[in-house]
């Protein structure tokens, strides 16, 4: 097993979104971590992203046909497409990777190709070279059960009105969503690109070798069976995988760079006590107009709770208008933490002074949330975020619901919240004894997500048992 030429070569093809990459680098991780040889495949532009780890690993870049897509030159993420509105040309560069992918497998032969979900070609081209393709979806069981069904059964088809609300079939545990909270793809039959592109990504994932899972079965146990016996998929839980960061460095480095100094975050709350703080964030992605932004502003100067807000990286909107109300800064100061752009996450939500995250329910905030102990404030955009908020709210009970309606394509708030609503939000699961409640039970969960990562625990027994079936299919 020591050997080159013995080791278990496996390479993982993330998508190129942060959202993506971060949590592909984690798994990459976990697999070199088990004597196995690993290679991530990116981007110039993206290869940054997975440069600082102490963990030996390959790089192999990909040219980015941004140009010949329709792109301006070095746009090679999703976010910069999505802020310039050429979310289509992005995808449409993505697929042009293909034949580069299959001159790598060709050279290298790995024992095994880990593709994200939006490289539905991938499961083919890897299949070409005798090589088994495994799909990172990079969400829970919950969300991949959902999308199923309401692919198989259509339950928003036929509803009176967008507001109605739809228990979805099958299903082990009562989820309940409007039409408005889904993508379009999950009711209509529309014959356009998204809905095409929807139906590749389902049929690559039945013919791939399987699923690897972001999660830990003592979370979603229902869903993990369902995913598996009733659905026939072949899954490994493997989550949460931002637990193999375990040094402040390590927590301090995924994604970009953070901007603000660490020690300096951590020195503030350490000013701050037990549970005081709120962590708002809403991801790499979402979009939030300056109204929008005021009303949190508003709501978070109102309710006296220390915080930490990462507000992103531009200081006005589009028209001008400044991000934040003119002088909340110097309101604030002293229980407030604005940080500008990217923020070290994990090493925030871990520290004992946080004690509420305000989240947009992406899978990996809503897990790293669950893996820190921290009950939540909920705000879901877009992707599968409103079947994030159904299983932390509906299911697991560690939430409060701001009140978001509408599902965006953009990944841009389209549908206003108060800051009256925002502000009864934070106090609901800042103070009284049903936030400590919720408090009580994110803790629980927290002890589960670490001991199904340890020896022994389920999702370390599932990683075991992959790399045992590659070895032996390698064999």
């Amino acid at each position: 097993m020591g050997s080159e030429h013995q080791q278990l070569h496996v390479a993982f093809f993330p998508f190129m979104a942060h959202g993506h990459m971060i949590p592909t680098f984690d798994l990459a991780k976990l697999f070199a971590g088990r004597d196995v040889k690993t290679t991530i495949i990116t981007t110039p532009m993206n290869a940054h992203a997975f440069a600082k780890t102490n963990v030996p690993m390959n790089l192999e870049i990909f040219t980015f046909p941004a140009q010949e897509a329709g792109l301006p030159e070095n746009c090679e993420n999703l976010e910069q497409a999505m802020s310039i509105g050429l979310l289509p040309a992005f995808i449409k560069a993505s697929a042009m990777l293909c034949d580069q992918l299959e001159r790598f497998l060709e050279r290298s032969q790995p024992n095994c190709l880990v593709a994200d979900m939006f490289f539905p070609w991938a499961t083919e081209s890897a299949r070409k070279f005798n090589v088994p393709r495994i799909v990172f979806h990079g969400t829970g069981f919950l969300s991949l059960c959902a999308k199923e069904v309401e692919r198989l059964y259509r339950p928003f088809k036929n509803v009176s009105s967008d507001d109605e609300v739809v228990v979805l079939p099958r299903l082990p545990h009562e989820v309940k969503l409007t039409r408005t909270q889904v993508s379009e793809e999950e009711w209509s039959d529309d014959d356009n690109e998204f809905n095409k592109r929807s139906a590749r990504i389902k049929e690559s994932e039945v013919e791939s070798y399987g699923v690897i899972v972001n999660s830990f079965y003592e979370l979603e146990p229902e869903f993990a069976d369902f995913f598996r016996n009733e659905l026939g998929r072949r899954a490994w839980n493997v989550g949460p995988v931002s637990l193999c960061n375990r040094k402040t460095e390590d927590k301090a480095r995924r994604g970009k760079q953070a901007n603000v100094n660490e020690q300096e975050c951590l020195i503030w709350l350490d000013s701050k006590k037990c549970a005081s703080v709120v962590y708002v964030c809403f991801g790499s992605t979402a979009h939030y107009a300056p109204a929008q932004l005021h009303e949190i502003a508003n709501a978070l100067e109102a309710s006296g709770h220390n915080f930490v807000w990462a507000v992103g990286n531009v200081d006005k909107g589009s028209d001008g208008e400044e991000l934040l109300p003119q002088g909340f800064e110097q309101r604030t100061e002293g229980r407030g933490l604005i940080i500008r752009g990217w923020a070290p996450q994990v090493l925030i939500l871990e520290h004992e002074a946080v004690g509420a995250f305000m989240t947009h329910c992406g899978w990996n905030s809503t897990l790293e949330g669950i893996s820190a102990g921290v009950p939540m404030v909920t705000w879901p955009v877009f992707a599968e975020q409103f079947y994030n908020e159904k299983l932390v709210t509906q299911i697991l009970k560690i939430r409060v619901e701001v009140g978001a309606k509408k599902w965006s394509r953009t990944a841009m708030i389209e549908h206003k919240i108060s800051g009256d609503a925002i502000e009864k939000a934070l106090k609901e699961i800042m103070e009284g004894e049903k936030a400590e409640e919720m408090r009580n039970k994110a803790r629980q969960l927290k002890e589960m997500a670490w001991k199904a990562v340890e020896e022994g625990g389920s999702s370390y027994n599932d990683l075991t048992a992959l790399i045992s079936e590659l070895r032996n299919y390698k064999a």
